[in-house]
């Protein structure tokens, strides 16, 4: 509950919009209760035993006016007896003042017998005036009340939604934002080890479930409240002591629906979970549809899929059974509540007890109109009571929903900048791993005792089998993660202490896939370097020999879009917009993770001639295989199992290093 607090408190700066949306709600809550009370002067003047009182408002208002006046005249001659037996010393002074207070409070309290003449005598000359004295269009005016009434209801209540809607949305849009920069945020391996599934659902259907949430607090579980609120009140003013025979089975509901409250949520829980790993099945083999028709893999994706499903279809059906309980609960009780009711009214108006249960009943007998009037209250009651038991599972939904976006938004990055980060301008001296470790998981190391020094502008190629940790080295450098063991240093500065932005912005990288956005060439060539102008951008085009293809062969030019990855593009196309990108950020160390290993070679002709024209004044690392790459290094690691096996020239490689000469054989 206390996730859900959080979110609930970022609608609090909407104050004046939730002021406009409780005053639509007490609004709706008066006129659902005031559409009630119309049910009064309708039994009565349908039901009164006088003819002449019957359809005619103006003669059934003045015979209210007596009664209270023979009521009062009977509660003053009452007091004086009191006051005369006590002046007379024939009482009990202590019991006779109590019973005189209570008579007076009687008299001319908050509802008294008073306050009702003289609001009934205020109304009296307009309803006289206003009203006709005809039954059936006296009938017909209480109808127009009532439907004007329900219209006024409806208009307020589309306000009301309105502004609900304006405050979730609102807060909804800012919770999602902050999630997302949160997300930026965390670590990349995070989402190496457990995908991007997890992320995307509680982005997506997680903070969805909670703008449900935030919307029924804000609306039905205010205005609804309310609206039973306002039908307690009458059923109280009528008769409370009648109205708490009838609350003797609140507390065992309010029991129930609380046990059933936690159910719901540990479930919603899991289901949510199970979600993920639906989302995540799905989108795993639809990146890999490739591989799953080629070896005609379909039905064993299918039989994973469906195992995965029906687990999330047996969790939905467990929220369901609960949910489905809420529901039945309510009623019962209800129906519980409206026998006590009719079972205690009965009582009262047979035999007009003066107790009912212990509860000390008024002088004056309960009518049976105001016995209809008193179930009508009830009834008024019920349905809303019915609608807050369907929005129930609803918002335990919202609240474990709340659990997973604060369990993100919480969750501390690994890599982060010091609490005091070293700024650095331009780098411009060394890279130096001093006795570096890493290791993925507890013992598998995957880099062991790494030593090494990359001075600037020296351009580095780094070979080796698969697995022996080439893009893990590649990948501490711009603290894509963090060694185990041991420390790199930028110009001097332990890399865990410079200002990541600063880190970044020296850093460019090109990797084996390249990666584009769904945009136009333009927008994806000027990606991180958003202040660059026109100019720029098609000279950095053009030294990465992307000019041509991107102005001659895409439809529109610069501002043809490349699509989801850019998946419209060829993998050279997509290889030389991505080393645009990088040119046109200018960095001072430059990342190639086999770069041109998928792609034809006249494509990785063009892309090593971009190369050798933009490394100069700038250390390039580069992870390859191709000859053509390996000629640009000034020198070349081997590394093997983790180790750096050797340092040296190509000549002097071919010699120490049986692997080196030996890919080189191959390649030729």
């Amino acid at each position: 509950m206390s996730n859900l607090y959080r979110a609930i408190r970022k609608t609090f700066k909407y104050k004046w919009s939730i002021v406009f949306a409780l005053i639509c709600a007490l609004g709706v809550g008066l006129l659902w209760g005031g559409n009630i009370t119309i049910l009064l002067p309708f039994v009565e003047l349908t039901l009164s035993d006088n003819p002449e009182d019957r359809g005619n408002l103006s003669l059934w208002v003045t015979r209210n006016i007596d009664k209270l006046k023979e009521e009062k005249q009977k509660i003053e001659a009452k007091i004086e007896g009191f006051e005369k037996n006590a002046h007379n010393g024939e009482t009990n002074d202590v019991d006779d003042e109590k019973e005189i207070n209570k008579l007076r409070k009687k008299l001319s309290g908050w509802g008294g017998v008073e306050s009702k003449i003289s609001w009934l005598e205020t109304l009296a000359p307009y309803i006289k005036r206003l009203t006709p004295n005809d039954p059936f269009w006296t009938i017909g005016l209480l109808v127009a009340v009532v439907l004007l009434g329900s219209a006024l209801k409806g208009f307020v209540t589309v306000i009301h939604t309105m502004i609900v809607a304006k405050i979730t949305g609102l807060s909804i849009m800012e919770l999602r934002n902050e999630l997302y920069q949160k997300v930026l945020t965390h670590d990349p391996n995070d989402y190496t080890k457990s995908g991007i599934a997890d992320a995307m659902s509680r982005l997506t259907g997680d903070v969805g479930s909670l703008s449900g949430g935030l919307n029924l607090l804000y609306g039905k579980m205010v205005r609804e409240p309310l609206k039973m609120v306002a039908c307690l009140a009458l059923a109280a003013a009528i008769s409370w002591q009648l109205l708490v025979v009838t609350l003797v089975f609140v507390p065992l509901a309010a029991f129930l629906i609380v046990w059933v409250a936690k159910s719901i949520k540990r479930t919603v829980k899991k289901s949510l979970e199970q979600g993920v790993k639906v989302f995540a099945r799905l989108e795993e083999s639809l990146r890999s549809i490739r591989v799953v028709r080629s070896f005609n893999s379909e039905r064993f994706e299918f039989a994973k899929f469906r195992k995965t499903n029906k687990t999330a279809y047996q969790l939905g059906m467990k929220v369901a059974k609960y949910g489905a309980l809420t529901n039945p609960m309510t009623e019962i009780m209800g129906m519980l509540m409206i026998c006590c009711a009719i079972l205690a009214g009965a009582h009262v108006v047979i035999h007009d007890p003066t107790h009912l249960f212990g509860l000390p009943m008024p002088d004056q007998p309960l009518t049976l109109a105001w016995l209809l009037l008193f179930f009508g209250a009830l009834a008024g009651a019920a349905d809303p009571a019915r609608k807050l038991s369907d929005i129930f599972q609803q918002f335990q939904a919202s609240t474990a929903a709340a659990d997973r976006v604060y369990a993100l938004i919480d969750r501390v990055p690994t890599i982060r900048d010091a609490d005091n980060p070293k700024p650095l301008k331009k780098y411009e001296k060394q890279i130096e791993f001093d006795h570096v470790s890493f290791e993925y998981e507890p013992g598998r190391p995957i880099l062991k005792d790494i030593s090494l020094t990359l001075r600037f502008g020296e351009t580095i190629a780094i070979v080796g089998p698969s697995g022996c940790g080439k893009s893990t080295l590649m990948n501490l450098i711009p603290r894509f993660i963090d060694p185990a063991d041991g420390v790199i240093r930028i110009d001097d500065i332990p890399l865990t202490e410079v200002k990541m932005r600063d880190l970044y912005r020296n850093t460019g990288l090109v990797s084996q896939e390249p990666i584009l956005f769904n945009d136009t060439v333009y927008e994806n060539i000027r990606y991180g370097t958003f202040f660059a102008s026109r100019k720029g951008i098609l000279e950095a085009a053009r030294r990465a020999n992307a000019h041509d293809f991107i102005v001659h062969e895409l439809p529109d030019g610069y501002d043809t879009n490349v699509g989801p990855g850019g998946s419209l593009l060829s993998g050279g196309q997509r290889q030389r917009i991505a080393m645009a990108r990088a040119i046109l950020h200018d960095p001072g160390i430059f990342l190639l993770d086999e770069a041109t290993s998928q792609i034809d070679m006249q494509s990785e002709k063009m892309i090593h001639d971009a190369i050798k024209d933009f490394i100069g004044n700038r250390t390039t690392i580069i992870v390859t295989h191709r000859l053509g790459a390996l000629e640009l290094a000034d020198r070349i690691i081997v590394m093997k199992e983790g180790r750096i096996e050797c340092v040296g020239s190509h000549k002097e490689l071919l010699v120490q290093s049986p692997y080196y000469a030996n890919i080189n054989r191959v390649e030729q």
